[in-house]
Order: structure tokens, then C-alpha cells, then sequence
């Protein structure tokens, strides 16, 4: 093929997986540095699992870190539809060409059968396969089945003995014995495809060069080699994704942990471009050995071939640090809009006030949704405290802030001359300022902090501490 088009076919079951994401920003960046498109196909055969509103919330997020693809269910594009249970007629015809052709069989096999052949098989630790049992029918017993009413599937056949090979763009040359691949179903008795049928038909279709995804599904390529091969077309080049691993290694990204959704990055005050930033430093290094670069100098520089086969631990710690670097990048301006954006109360806050605070805690956010937590102290006084005052110390330090100018050069000279006097260090003096007036040990620079306080809010708050 000519033209470079790649896909994301994600199913309509709930938020979407951050997994998805790192699968979406190889596929955008691969079509956009070869001037291509980018396809975005709904999986939606699987109607148990399927989640009213679902769909919309994938074009939310793939919108959020601005991936939205060049064709889909909502935009359109030349190969609609784009949602597989709009397609079901096409799949019915291509089953059909392959039972004429003999490459696939009906199966009227009972799910009490299919379970207890499957017991059998464990017990006698066999691999959990089909018996082909439906494969020995006659035509004539097909025909009176179908006849009956018998509900059946369809299944591939698999040739024997055979060895089913295929070159992956990332993890090379791979092979597989026909003998231990299954007689996978095709369409199910619902009249709706599998995976692997819609999968190969969806792909050649709508002409996609390449196709990326996770390498949990590598054992399945040898089946859709199979299909390819029996409809009698050429296959995309394939390229199977090392899968993220949770932060202590043991195994897959789970969506049980509440960092895997989306949702989670969305709500917890993370900047898109910083998250699609850390999702390629985890399986790419800039060839300069940046860690912070933007989208378009992925694009530029991404060499596909040069991912590497390991499992990388997706790591929150780094994140936030990569996040933190976003921020800190950000103008004041920039950042106060994005904080409003996130958190729709920031906004209502006396504006001059936040773009003053702002300076003081940019540098010690890692998201947008510690600005409350840091900055909170400057619109309400403080409602607990990290730990008990030494008010003979706190009222040192009221004393001499009452008797000084109103600026932070000029505090921090009086509270350390007041400290020296009192014989007691000017950090423990301080601190127990620091405490009364926001709640914390922690927080933004002080004295900076009470010159934006004012000097009569400071003053009730050390009062209050006493």
C-alpha cells in the first residue's frame, strides 16, 4: 500500500484504558509522520459487555490529549461504517466465501458439551481446544441441522501440521506449529463476528498498512494469517506493543488499579501533553536523551523499529515529575486558565488574588489538583493543624511582624533579630508562623505568602493561635 493508514478499533465498554492511549499515540504518530491517517474503528459485537455512553467517552478522551483521528463513527470517512454492528451483513458474506471454499464449518456443538470436553481435556492435561467434532459432518447432516433450527457458530478450520509464520515489525520473525492453534469461532450464534473475523475483514477494507497493538495478542496473529490466506489478500504489516506493567512489575496495567482509566489522569490535575510525554519515554528514548519534548518532536523523530521488546513499569512517581516540568513550563497566564479549566471554583475566586499565588506555588505542584491544597490557606483560614503551637514562641514572632514594614525583606529581618534576642533559632520561629497562619509545616514561601495575606489577616491568624 501506498498510503500509510493505521487504526485503534477500542470497544465501547467503559473509560478507556491508558493502555489504549499508548496504543493510539504510536498509531498517530506513526500515520502523521508518514503523512497518513489515523482511523479510529468501534468494536461494539460484544453486546454483553457493552456500556450505554461509552462510545462518547472515547472521543472525549482521544480529544482531551488531542489524537482525534481522521475517520471514525462520529466524523465519518470513505470506508463507513466505522462501527462494526453497522457491518454485520458484510461479515455474513465473507463467512459464506469461506465455507464455500471449505476454510470454515458450521458447529452445532452445546455449551454442556463444549464444557464437559473441556473437562476431559484438563483432566487428562490436554490444551483447552475444540475436538472438531462438527468437522466430520456430512453435508447432508448440515442441511437437515440448519433445517431443525439447531443454533449453531462458525468455526475456522486450521490446516494441520503446518508451521504459520509472520514478521513483526518490533519483535521480528515469529512462528507457530498449526497443530496447537484452535478452530476458532468466527460468528457466533448471535449472527454477530468474533474478534479475529471482524478484525481481518474491518482491516483489509478499509486499506490499513499497519497495524499496531499490545503483545498480549500476538498468539492470535497466526489465526488472522490463516484468514488473510484463505480470503486471498496481502496482510498489514503487524508491529505487537510491549505490554505496561504495573509499578512493581507483576503483571498487566489492570483497570482494578484506579491509575489505568483515563479518568484517573483527567480528574487527578495531570496536563495531556504530559502524559502522552511520559507514555513515549517509557518505551522510546529521545535520541538526545531529552525526557521532556513535545508531541511534534515525537512525530519528527520516532523510529518505530527502535521500541524494544521489554515490559516497561508504568511509574506514577515519574509521571508526576514529568507532569511538575509541564507546569513549571506553563506562563503564569497559562497556568491560571488551565487551573480554572480543571477546577471550575478556582474561577470563582477573586482572580487578582490567584495570579498572585500563583508564582509562589508553581514550583512545588507536580498537578493542577495540589493548587488547592497549597495555595488553599489564601482564600480560608485554616480549619485544623498539622500539630499543637508553642505559643510562647508564636507570640515572638507576632510581636515583631506587628512592628515591622509589610514586605517579605523586611519581615524576615525582624522575626530572625526577634529570634536572636529570644535566644531560640530562627527556624523554630518561623515554623510556628507558619503553622497558625496556614495550617501546615509545608507549603509555598512564607514570608512571600503573608505579604500577599496582608498584614491584618496574618496578625488575626497568629492571634487565633494564641
Amino acid at each position: 500500500m501506498d498510503t500509510v493508514r493505521t487504526r485503534i478499533a477500542p470497544s465501547p465498554t467503559g473509560f478507556p484504558h491508558i493502555g489504549t492511549i499508548y496504543q493510539v499515540l504510536v498509531d498517530f504518530a506513526f500515520s502523521r509522520q508518514n503523512h497518513g491517517q489515523f482511523v479510529m474503528r468501534l468494536e461494539d459485537t460484544d453486546r454483553a459487555r457493552f456500556v450505554e455512553g461509552a462510545e462518547g467517552i472515547i472521543y472525549d478522551a482521544f480529544a482531551w490529549f488531542g489524537l482525534a483521528p481522521d475517520e471514525s463513527p462520529k466524523v465519518g470517512g470513505p470506508y463507513a461504517p466505522y462501527r462494526q454492528s453497522e457491518r454485520l451483513p458484510l461479515y455474513r458474506k465473507y463467512v459464506d466465501s469461506l465455507i464455500g471454499k471449505g476454510y470454515a464449518y458450521h458447529c452445532f456443538c452445546t455449551r454442556g458439551r463444549l464444557d464437559e470436553m473441556r473437562k476431559t481435556q484438563e483432566k487428562n492435561h490436554q490444551p483447552p481446544m475444540y475436538d472438531q467434532t462438527c468437522l466430520k459432518l456430512t453435508a447432508d447432516e448440515v442441511r437437515a441441522r440448519l433445517k431443525d433450527g439447531i443454533p449453531y457458530v462458525i468455526r475456522m478450520k486450521v490446516p494441520e501440521h503446518e508451521t504459520i509464520a509472520f514478521d513483526d515489525l518490533i519483535a521480528g520473525h515469529i512462528e507457530f506449529d498449526s497443530d496447537v492453534i484452535d478452530h476458532q469461532v468466527i460468528l457466533k450464534s448471535d449472527g454477530y463476528p468474533t474478534y479475529h473475523l471482524a478484525v481481518v475483514v474491518d482491516d483489509h477494507l478499509m486499506e490499513i498498512s499497519h497495524v499496531f497493538r499490545g503483545k498480549e495478542w500476538i498468539s492470535s496473529t497466526p489465526k488472522h494469517v490463516l484468514l488473510y490466506r484463505y480470503f486471498g489478500w496481502d496482510m498489514p504489516v503487524h508491529g505487537h506493543l510491549p505490554l505496561i506493567l504495573n509499578e512493581d512489575g507483576k503483571g498487566k496495567l489492570s483497570k482494578r488499579h484506579g491509575h489505568a482509566s483515563v479518568e484517573y489522569y483527567r480528574k487527578g490535575g495531570y496536563l495531556p501533553e504530559a502524559v502522552l510525554n511520559y507514555l513515549s519515554n517509557i518505551v522510546w528514548h529521545h535520541p538526545e536523551g531529552k525526557e521532556i519534548y513535545p508531541l511534534a518532536e515525537f512525530i519528527r523523530l520516532f523510529d518505530i523499529r527502535s521500541i524494544g521488546s521489554q515490559a516497561p513499569r508504568f511509574d506514577l512517581k515519574k509521571l508526576d515529575w514529568v507532569n511538575g516540568q509541564y507546569i513549571r513550563a506553563l506562563d503564569d497566564k497559562e497556568l491560571h486558565e488551565r487551573l480554572v479549566a480543571f477546577d471550575a471554583s478556582i474561577g470563582t475566586l477573586e482572580h487578582s488574588l490567584v495570579s498572585r499565588t500563583i508564582p509562589l506555588v508553581k514550583e512545588r505542584m507536580s498537578t493542577l489538583k495540589e493548587y488547592r491544597s497549597l495555595a488553599g490557606f489564601f482564600f480560608e483560614r485554616p480549619k485544623g493543624f498539622e500539630r499543637p503551637f508553642a505559643a510562647d514562641v508564636l507570640s515572638i514572632g507576632k510581636k515583631a511582624l506587628e512592628m515591622t514594614d509589610w514586605d517579605h525583606e523586611a519581615m524576615e529581618r525582624a522575626v530572625r533579630s526577634a529570634s536572636e534576642k529570644a535566644g531560640i533559632k530562627a527556624r523554630d520561629l518561623f515554623m510556628e508562623i507558619r503553622v497558625a497562619v496556614t495550617g501546615k509545616t509545608v507549603g509555598p514561601p512564607l514570608l512571600e505568602s503573608l505579604e500577599i495575606l496582608g498584614k491584618e489577616e496574618t496578625l488575626k491568624r497568629l492571634e487565633i493561635g494564641l
